[in-house]
């Protein structure tokens, strides 16, 4: 298992510069944020992927994941989502979605995250958002399973899925070993679960984990590890007891004016913790 640091921390500073200062912190890996301003599909031809990957090999960082949650470029957060009305606002995330899995290939990455559906619209029952979820991953799907890397839906409060009960029953209903799930801690907190029975429930589709500390009202805040209301050793302890053996990234967007310090504080805090359940880095 290798411990990874999240890019969308470091905004303020290039791709390039992000590799260098999480390695300086100490992280054996790295989250890559695909969009901008770090690494937006369209934006990186092969000579731009080489110079990533040279980067990648000269700070010894392994890429835990590619993070095509978000399209800032074109959109926002969540927008343009799988589950939008207009067919094109929906090929948008098709598109963005095949490209990420591309560059996953070529820079040697397991798997990419990719958000879960999107915000219900005004008028969408959620039987119709399921429906056109299912319809975007039928055109991804194919290319995962030929490249190898594994679709992972990451579960966030108030989107179509950001339960336990809702994303286990949609991921079976798939029945493809290419989609899986990222397992954000903090989300499922957040919704208001135990994140140490929720992995246990999910642990057969669990193909990497965000980590980040949460407020006590669960508000989705995303806190330096130790600041927050989430007991990490029980899902530390379920881990081990697991097996668990994919990577995971700690994600500390909100502070991208001091990703070092958080960063540090949290490594700090995290690593004591995950040592003493017995969980190998």
């Amino acid at each position: 298992m290798t411990f990874g640091y999240s890019t969308n921390a470091f905004v303020k500073h290039s791709l390039l510069e992000s590799f260098d200062m999480i390695a300086e912190l100490g992280f054996k890996g790295v989250e890559i944020m695909c969009d901008q301003p770090h690494l937006y599909p369209p934006e990186y031809g092969s000579e731009k992927l080489q110079a990533v990957k040279s980067r990648l090999a000269a700070t010894r960082l392994k890429p835990t994941n590619l993070n095509s949650f978000t399209l800032f470029a074109v959109g926002d957060t969540y927008l343009p989502s799988w589950i939008e009305a207009e067919p094109e606002r929906r090929q948008i995330r098709v598109n963005h979605t095949l490209a990420c899995l591309d560059i996953a290939a070529a820079l040697g990455c397991a798997n990419i995250s990719v958000p879960p559906g999107g915000p219900l619209e005004k008028g969408m029952t959620r039987k119709e958002a399921l429906a056109l979820f299912h319809q975007g991953l039928d055109q991804v799907i194919p290319k995962a399973e030929s490249l190898g890397v594994q679709l992972l839906i990451e579960p966030e409060p108030h989107l179509l899925m950001e339960r336990s009960a809702e994303i286990k029953p949609f991921i079976l209903e798939i029945q493809s070993s290419a989609v899986g799930i990222n397992f954000d801690i903090g989300h499922f907190f957040c919704a208001g679960e135990d994140p140490a029975a929720s992995l246990e429930e999910l642990f057969e589709w669990v193909g990497h984990m965000h980590i980040e500390d949460i407020a006590a009202d669960r508000s989705h805040n995303h806190l330096i590890a130790g600041l927050g209301a989430i007991d990490y050793a029980p899902v530390f302890n379920a881990m081990s007891a697991l097996g668990y053996k994919r990577d995971i990234s700690l994600e500390l967007y909100p502070y991208t004016e001091e990703p070092q310090r958080a960063g540090r504080e949290s490594l700090v805090h995290l690593l004591a913790l995950m040592q003493a359940a017995g969980l190998q880095l």
